[in-house]
């Protein structure tokens, strides 16, 4: 029997846009079931479900009681597989799970230590959307999560298929989008609450393991890839909207993932949309670069500058304009990934993932590259890039000798500068002409300092290949 799945997409959006979502024409006319709904969320002290990619949910809606196990899909970025099963009360009914991924969990030890971990509070709206191709459930969720003394608001929309193709939930997600500011969101509630547990609600998203099963096509292998940087690129986007650095960093690694992924896997992917894809993912690395870039030279260069040289002349009002410019870089940032086209590109990628003119492609080479075992192609990759080798590394040496020579005579042509402006400079007195070219001295060697330190820093970073720094 095969194992019941859901398919949803979540959109995450402000309370102050529900207003607009009765002026859209899908949901005008169309009747709706409203409910409130208390949900509560059970696990071990140790969160071994939580661990095990498990949840165990039971929903009281009205007089019911409706018990709910849902397990980490590993077949797409909405799909998970779901249990449902109406119960008698509050508690879990661990009876049901024969059949399920928690069946093999349940013993004496986990009927003691299963307990109540966080709840949320939902006042819910329904639309349903039929047609003659298919079925999707339009939900509308607003609330609050709360576990313990936390709390955080909710506000999403679901949209489940019922009946039908992806393509169809796809082209009513960009629909909504287009009518009201909403953005994909990955995180299920139950994540949302764990967060709350762990106090790390809205932190950066590291990259993610990729586990590639043995024997996969090369076109799955991809899809399983980019599926993790998509991940990573939106979970990080609430850390970067709080403000925090890491967050710009985070997306900027997913990007740059993703994007790897795409020259490595060019094969496979030869069409229109690729090309859409990559104009876009371009256009959002550039959006960000600043913002990285001038929050590396104020940590590593700027800062260690201040320390050993506090005295020197003119560091608080440079250190003050770096400043200045690192946050109008962060607010160049905050707002592209605030903006529609930003949105639009997330769900695009997503789309494109799922259910793009690539995975089905007209060609039969391409389609044989792309049914090709991961193995197989990893091992011609691996090749190819042992023959450029030799050739990256000689290129590699002679770009840090010119980085070096740079770096030397920049620091001559500074300290030549520094003679000339102590020799020429006009003076009131001896001591004075001495005290200013003093000062002009050391203003010259702090920016030489920071234009040199930043020149070399850029220079080696760039031989290293997808590597994490910047």
């Amino acid at each position: 029997m095969a194992t019941p799945k859901e398919i949803e997409i979540k959109l995450e959006l402000s309370p102050a846009t529900l207003p607009r979502l009765k002026k859209i024409p899908l949901l005008r006319t169309r009747a709706t079931r409203r409910s409130a709904e208390v949900s509560v969320y059970f696990d071990t002290d140790k969160h071994k479900l939580r661990k095990k990619g498990l949840m165990l949910r039971v929903r009281r809606i009205g007089n019911r009681y409706i018990q709910t196990i849902k397990a980490a899909g590993k077949s797409g970025l909405f799909e998970r597989d779901e249990w449902e099963s109406g119960i008698a009360g509050a508690q879990p009914d661990l009876d049901l799970a024969r059949g399920t991924a928690l069946e093999a969990l349940v013993g004496r030890k986990l009927r003691r230590r299963l307990k109540p971990m966080f709840e949320t509070r939902v006042a819910r709206t329904v639309y349903p959307l039929s047609s003659s191709t298919g079925e999707i459930e339009f939900t509308v969720d607003r609330g609050t999560i709360a576990a313990g003394d936390r709390s955080a608001p909710l506000c999403e929309i679901e949209l489940e298929l019922k009946r039908g193709s992806q393509t169809d939930l796809f082209n009513v997600a960009r629909e909504l989008m287009q009518a009201v500011p909403a953005r994909l969101e990955f995180r299920s509630k139950s994540q949302r609450g764990y967060e709350l547990l762990d106090d790390k609600g809205d932190a950066p998203m590291t990259a993610e393991r990729v586990d590639l099963v043995a024997g996969i096509s090369t076109g799955d292998g991809f899809k399983a890839i980019g599926r993790a940087c998509l991940r990573q690129i939106v979970g990080n986007a609430p850390a970067l909207l709080k403000g925090d650095p890491e967050g710009v960093h985070q997306m900027r690694v997913g990007l740059r993932r993703l994007r790897a992924a795409l020259s490595l896997f060019a094969d496979v992917l030869p069409d229109p949309q690729t090309a859409a894809i990559k104009t876009g993912l371009q256009w959002l690395q550039g959006e960000l670069g600043p913002a990285r870039e001038f929050e590396v030279l104020m940590k590593r260069v700027v800062a260690p500058v201040k320390k050993r040289r506090a005295r020197w002349d003119g560091v608080p009002s440079l250190s003050h304009e770096l400043a200045e410019k690192r946050e109008a870089a962060l607010s160049r940032a905050q707002d592209a990934v605030k903006s529609a086209r930003f949105h639009a590109l997330t769900l695009d990628i997503a789309a494109w993932l799922e259910t793009g003119d690539w995975t089905e492609p007209r060609d039969d080479r391409t389609r044989d590259l792309g049914q090709v075992p991961i193995e197989v192609s990893a091992a011609r990759q691996l090749a190819g890039a042992g023959r450029r080798s030799a050739e990256d590394a000689k290129r590699s040496r002679g770009s840090m000798r010119s980085a070096a020579i740079s770096c030397e005579s920049r620091s001559r042509r500074s300290a030549t500068q520094q003679n000339s402006s102590a020799a020429c400079s006009p003076t009131s007195g001896p001591r004075s002409g001495a005290n200013d070219s003093s000062r002009r001295s050391k203003r010259c060697r702090m920016r030489s300092a920071i234009s040199t330190t930043s020149r070399c820093t850029r220079s080696s970073s760039a031989q290293r290949a997808c590597g994490a720094g910047a």
